[in-house]
This record gives C-alpha cells, sequence and structure tokens, in this order.
C-alpha cells in the first residue's frame, strides 16, 4: 500500500467528524487525476510532441496518450487530426503515488512557491491547478527536454461541494496558498 493511501485511511474519521458524514461509503476521497497539456503551435513538430508525450508519461508513471484535433479551427491554427494536446489519466495505486510525490517532492520544489490557490474549485468538488514547468519533478532530467511546458492538473474528488474537497485535500497535504486568495 502507498503512502499516501494509508495516509488516507488514516485521516477518515476525522474527515467524516469533519464534514459531518455519518455513513462511512460518503467518505470523500480521490477518483481521479488528469494530467493534461496543449501543445499549441508545438503541434506540428512530431518530435517536440513525441518529447513531451515521454515527459509526461514519465512524471505520471503511465503512459500518456497524444489528443487530436476533432475539427479546424482557423483561429486556433488547428487543423482536423493534427495533435492538440496530451493527456494522462490516473487512477488507483498510480494516482496516489503521483499524488504524493506532487505535494512532496515537486510542488516544494517551486521557486517562491506560496501554496496552491484556493480558487481552482469548481462548485462540484473537483480541484483544478496549473504548473508553469515540468523541471520540478525528479524524473525529468534537464538535459532530455527539448522545450520546456507546464501542464494542468485535475484532480477528481468524489464529493459534490468544494468544501469537503478543500478539507481532504487539506487533510492529505495540498499546500493551498494562506488567505482567502
Amino acid at each position: 500500500m502507498s503512502r499516501m493511501k494509508q495516509k488516507y485511511n488514516d485521516i477518515t474519521p476525522a474527515l467524516r467528524e469533519e464534514c459531518g458524514i455519518q455513513n462511512v461509503m460518503q467518505t470523500p476521497k480521490l477518483e481521479k487525476i488528469v494530467i493534461s497539456v496543449g501543445v499549441g503551435e508545438e503541434g506540428k513538430d512530431n518530435k517536440l510532441v513525441q518529447n513531451m508525450t515521454d515527459t509526461i508519461s514519465l512524471i505520471a508513471g503511465q503512459k500518456a496518450v497524444i489528443v487530436n484535433a476533432k475539427k479546424s479551427v482557423a483561429g486556433f491554427k488547428a487543423r482536423e487530426g493534427a495533435p492538440s494536446g496530451i493527456r494522462v489519466t490516473l487512477r488507483g495505486a498510480n494516482m496516489y503515488n503521483f499524488f504524493d510525490k506532487l505535494v512532496s517532492i515537486a510542488l516544494p520544489r517551486v521557486k517562491d512557491f506560496r501554496g496552491t490557490p484556493r480558487k481552482g474549485f469548481d462548485g462540484r468538488g473537483n480541484y483544478n491547478f496549473g504548473l508553469q514547468e515540468q523541471l520540478m519533478f525528479p524524473e525529468v532530467e534537464f538535459d532530455n527536454i527539448i522545450k520546456t511546458h507546464g501542464m494542468n492538473i485535475t484532480i477528481v474528488t468524489s464529493t459534490e461541494n468544494d468544501k469537503e474537497a478543500f478539507t481532504l485535500l487539506e487533510k492529505l497535504g495540498m499546500p493551498f496558498a494562506k488567505g482567502k486568495n
């Protein structure tokens, strides 16, 4: 069992008490984590797209997939069938391992890090935030990177409200910014 899964099991009684939940099955939990990257103008360079895919796969510990545009949009210079993004969905053990690595290793390595924004909740218990570059993860070697890029991380929880999702993530160690933000 991963360290973060064990931590979740340890905090569930306090989590249920704080959220006022009697039924054990209604305890908020992580369902999945989605890491996504938009390729933008770099979508024309297959070597760069492959390098980005390999980097995200290395970070996630699971193979990332290239997402192709479904239709052409002239304003975005996107052609149908051309790469528009890279995505990986983590569940189970991979999800807990990535979350542990994110909160205990990667985020503390960010220069001038003041916490993740509290505004990232969507009203349905999901949390979104972005990272500026991939170099904060220990697996990524600077020499193997063609171009630095950011990523969006979406954490999907089983709860339907933001207060319970915030409580869950805070108890799991997510470093939220101080104050209202």
